[in-house]
């Protein structure tokens, strides 16, 4: 009995490793949240990258020029900001959790037609 009980626990973390980050993180983030994120996605990042995140003062977050970049880096740079660049650090004003969905969001295309 002890084995079925270790086997269960290792396939349990194996599918929380499996499971994509994202999906944990959105899970997390209320609905209120993700409402507020939307806005500020719509909002201030669009005030430098474009309404339809087409280009602007800063440059294009559409899918497709997105689409070889790394999460992690994306999630870096929405944090860390780009010193140098108008893209301020976001980490002082949102948390892991809502950059990560707000990243997700970019990845997955948004604005969505």
């Amino acid at each position: 009995m002890p084995l079925a009980h270790s086997a269960l626990r290792t396939l349990g973390q194996l599918l929380l490793v499996l499971l994509p980050l994202s999906q944990v993180e959105a899970e997390a983030l209320s609905v209120e949240r993700q409402t507020q994120l939307q806005h500020l996605l719509a909002q201030d990042c669009g005030s430098c990258h474009g309404l339809r995140m087409t280009g602007g003062l800063g440059p294009a977050l559409t899918r497709q020029a997105l689409a070889n970049k790394p999460r992690e880096a994306l999630i870096a740079t929405v944090t860390h900001g780009r010193p140098g660049t108008a893209m301020p650090p976001w980490n002082a004003l949102l948390n892991e959790p809502d950059i990560a969905w707000l990243v997700d969001r970019l990845l997955e295309g948004y604005p969505t037609p």
